[in-house]
């Protein structure tokens, strides 16, 4: 007699838990997907493309960080938002209006947004080294310090309480891709 196939779910194999960061990575694939080729459309070939992808990420960055309070989440964190205005105050741009962000409404849902934010800091350091030589990138090059992502990560799946957590957390990702979407969308039809 053939022995049952074990099968893996969104909590594991045998009941043993997925870590949440890997749930929240499976779950907002789509999404994550839909905003890398939303900003991948901007190219980094003029200053203009370059400065309206950073008028993008000034439309959803600073409100995001503002609302999901990371500091009161992940101890030592840093924020990108000056940095970001810094880059654009470079390239001669003032900080755009944000886009409407409704606030999380519990703290898996921040947990959800600031997983995404924080990601986009790990490509914002890709990123950086296709940005022409002498434009600013303060925002793009400013990394997690040593082990913070991993660290992040551990305390995301620390505060995981289970099924309905997960899917606050899930609902707080989506949202933050969605307005990224958005944001993207604003200053793609600007050019």
């Amino acid at each position: 007699m053939a022995a049952a196939r074990k099968t893996s779910g969104p909590y594991g194999v045998d009941d043993t838990p997925t870590p949440c960061h890997l749930h929240l990575r499976l779950a907002t694939r789509a999404g994550h997907d839909a905003v890398d080729a939303a900003f991948g459309a901007f190219g980094f070939d003029t200053v203009d493309a370059y400065r309206r992808f950073l008028m993008a990420h000034a439309r959803i960055l600073p409100i995001a960080e503002r609302l999901i309070d990371p500091a009161s989440l992940v101890a030592g964190w840093q924020p990108r938002a000056d940095g970001l205005a810094a880059d654009l105050a470079a390239l001669g741009a003032a900080m755009p209006a944000t886009v409407d962000l409704a606030p999380p409404a519990d703290i898996a849902e921040r947990w959800g947004a600031l997983y995404v934010i924080e990601g986009s800091r790990l490509g914002g350091v890709m990123l950086a080294r296709s940005v022409p030589e002498g434009l600013p990138t303060a925002y793009l090059s400013a990394t997690h310090p040593p082990g913070g992502w991993k660290r992040l990560l551990a305390a995301l799946d620390a505060a995981d309480t289970g099924p309905a957590w997960r899917a606050a957390a899930t609902r707080g990702a989506h949202a933050m891709f969605a307005a990224y979407r958005r944001a993207a969308a604003m200053d793609a039809a600007i050019g």
